[in-house]
Order: C-alpha cells, then sequence, then structure tokens
C-alpha cells in the first residue's frame, strides 16, 4: 500500500451514470470549493488530440459530503460526477435487467485490458472491461487529487507539469529556476500540448496530426516537479514507506503510463558517478545542491530539492486504423473493435500525473507530521520541518 494517512477510493464506468470518488484523512480546516475542483478537471480535458468525448463531457465534481460553510470537517469527503453521455447509454449501461441486451463486443483491442480482463472475470462480452478499465476513471482522481493539491498549497507546496515530448518531437528548453510551478502551469496550460517551448510545440502538433491523418495515435513523455518540500518525508528504513516507491505506484497505476525516472534517471547509466551524485553546499543558513539529478528524493527521502519524475505515455491504443485480434467466442481472425479514441492524450496525461504526485505528498506529509486540523498541521511544520 502506497498511502499510510489519507485513503481514496473510486467507482464508476466511463459511460455509466457517474463517477463516484471517497477522500478520507484530509484534516480539517482545508478550504476547498467545487470551483477549485473544476478548474483543475477541465485542465485534464484540453489538449490537441483529445476526441469526441472531451466535446461531450464539462466534468463538474459535486462536493456531496466532507465539506461544511467552504471548509473540511475532518470525515471522509464524498465527490460525484456526472456522465453527460449517460443519456445515450443508458440501456446499454442499466444496472437493472432490461429486455433487449446491448450487441456483445468480442473483439479484443491490442493494449487494452479487454482480452486479459475477459479471460480473468470469465466475461463473453469485453464492454465489462471497457468501463471500468477506461481512462475515464481519472477524472475522479483528478477530482481527489485538486483536493490534495489545496492542502499542499497551505503548507507551501507547489506542483507543476509540462509535455516535453510527443513522438520523435522533444522540448529540451529549460524551466527557469525562479519560476513557480503555479507560473509553469499558468503558462504551459496556454499551450495546445502543454509544451514550454513554442518550436517545440509546433512539432509536436505536426506529429499529432501526422498520426490523425493515418488512423493512428502517438504517445510521449512529460515532467511533474514538486517545490516545497521538507526533508525526510518517507523513509530509508522500510521499503514500503520509500518515497519514490509511492510516488512511482501511484504514477504507474495509470493503465496507459508505461515508465517513469526520478531527476535524471536512465541517463545514469551511462554516466560516471561524479558526474550524476548531486554535490554538497551550506550558504550559512542552508545546505545547498548546484544540480538535482537525484530528483529531489535520495535514499527514499525527499531531501528539500525540487521532486522531479519523467513518465513515458504508451500511444493510446483504440485506433482508427484497427490491428488484427481474435474473436473471443468464434476464434476467427478479425479486425479489433474500434471504440471512440483520441489521437493523443499526452497533455491530459500531465495532469492525471500531477495530481496523484499530489496525493502521495499529501499522504507523505501527514505522515511526517500529523494533525487533525489544517492548524495542527501548520503549527507541527513550523516546529520542526527543515528546509
Amino acid at each position: 500500500m502506497y498511502l499510510t494517512r489519507i485513503k481514496y477510493l473510486t467507482a464508476g464506468e466511463s459511460h455509466g451514470k457517474g463517477l463516484l470518488g471517497i477522500l478520507e484523512g484530509i484534516p480539517a480546516g482545508l478550504s476547498i470549493t467545487e470551483e477549485e475542483i473544476e478548474h483543475q478537471l477541465k485542465r485534464r480535458q484540453m489538449g490537441y488530440g483529445r476526441g469526441g468525448r472531451m466535446k461531450i463531457e464539462k466534468d463538474f465534481a459535486e462536493i456531496y459530503s466532507g465539506v461544511r460553510y467552504g471548509k473540511t470537517i475532518g470525515s471522509p469527503i464524498g465527490l460525484l460526477i456526472q456522465n453527460n453521455d449517460w443519456v445515450n447509454w443508458t440501456e446499454k449501461m442499466s444496472v437493472t435487467p432490461v429486455k433487449n441486451e446491448a450487441e456483445k463486443i468480442t473483439l479484443p483491442r491490442p493494449g487494452h485490458a479487454d482480452l486479459a480482463g475477459a479471460m480473468k472475470y470469465g466475461f463473453d462480452d469485453i464492454r465489462n472491461v471497457i468501463e471500468r478499465s477506461s481512462a475515464r476513471e481519472t477524472t475522479m482522481r483528478v477530482a481527489i487529487g485538486a483536493v490534495c493539491k489545496k492542502f499542499l498549497s497551505e503548507v507551501g507546496v507547489e506542483i507543476g507539469s509540462r509535455v516535453v515530448q510527443i513522438s520523435k518531437a522533444t522540448d529540451e528548453s529549460q524551466i527557469p529556476s525562479d519560476k513557480s510551478m503555479t507560473d509553469l502551469n499558468n503558462t504551459v496550460d496556454k499551450s495546445p500540448v502543454r509544451a514550454w517551448g513554442k518550436d517545440a510545440e509546433i512539432e509536436m502538433m505536426l506529429a499529432i496530426d501526422d498520426a490523425r491523418k493515418k488512423g493512428n495515435s502517438v504517445g510521449g513523455i512529460f515532467e511533474v516537479i514538486a517545490t516545497g518540500c521538507p526533508y525526510g518525508l518517507g523513509s530509508y528504513v522500510d521499503a514500503d514507506r520509500k518515497l519514490h516507491a509511492r510516488i512511482a505506484k501511484a504514477i504507474m497505476s495509470v493503465n496507459a503510463f508505461k515508465g517513469i525516472e526520478f531527476g535524471s534517471g536512465f541517463g545514469q547509466a551511462e554516466s560516471f558517478g561524479s558526474d550524476v551524485h548531486d554535490e554538497i553546499g551550506f550558504d550559512g543558513n542552508r545546505f545547498t545542491r548546484p544540480t538535482n539529478h537525484a530528483g529531489g528524493i535520495e535514499g527514499g527521502m525527499s531531501n528539500a530539492q525540487p521532486i522531479t519524475i519523467r513518465v513515458a505515455m504508451k500511444p493510446i491504443p483504440t485506433l482508427a486504423k484497427q490491428l488484427q485480434s481474435v474473436d473471443l467466442n468464434t476464434k476467427e481472425n478479425k479486425l479489433a473493435f474500434k471504440e471512440r479514441t483520441d489521437s493523443c492524450a499526452v497533455p491530459a496525461a500531465s495532469i492525471i500525473g500531477e495530481h496523484m504526485m499530489g496525493i502521495i505528498l499529501t499522504d507523505a506529509i501527514l505522515e511526517k507530521f500529523g494533525g487533525d486540523s489544517m492548524n495542527e498541521v501548520k503549527s507541527h511544520m513550523e516546529i520542526s520541518a527543515k528546509y
């Protein structure tokens, strides 16, 4: 388990009535509004290359419980997101028996959970798998993460993200060291692909256009950065308390994410140790580091440097140009089932990664400093947090 002080649970199907979420463990006294959560959900819906579903849904999370007069009260926070597309699926996804059931889908799509899920649960209709394994579920994760990000902002932690690669188009630009993560997000959110560099933005959009014309899809890499974390989030004493392991597990729980690196990550495999370990200095007040190859985590603990990860996302596996498959029932070779799809969802993925990071850091701060109310958490951090 990668959470120790907070818990969350999501429920719901892609074309069902909606998505449900419960977040437990947030201290009392945190100011949060539906509008703040809605802002983060809108960020997830944007991005060049998105498909038709984003034109249908106007995601809004109703706060169902756990908040009174705009502040958390310490009890579980319940969230509800309605699916606008439900009106088109009321019979196909009915929770009660219907006279005329929808035609069964028996052609699993390569790259999806379809075949493994059908074999696992004994389904003869992969619709049962499609609905829950869909990326639609991450909408609720962003809503839950939005609450966590608001908590983090109250204790001085900011999280930003950007896209650094789509297909072979890369953004090698560096984020200025004096740029806050709020400023970073405000800037890249204006880009159709959430890129910092304008030249890279154009190349990324061209790569998406090329894939769309060919009935194909493209993946990419995004970066998530968290600033303001004190020393010692996580621990070196137990495997399941190591911060990088907890972040990795949370990030990799998203189906489309296929790889993660911290700091300079995989590049360290071909480097000398003297080139990748961040030397330590002291400026008369704090320990300093001229570099951050470790990505803000050493020995499973935050080291007061920005926590930086990069995540690889695979191309969306539902393609207009369908791939070969085999019918579950007849075992005939046919083209895979085609569901509505995106050409590229890397910009949206960066928002999801941002909020998954927020969930983990919220849990790690509450684990280290504790407190049943925001005032207690802040007072504990004022006394013992080291930066």
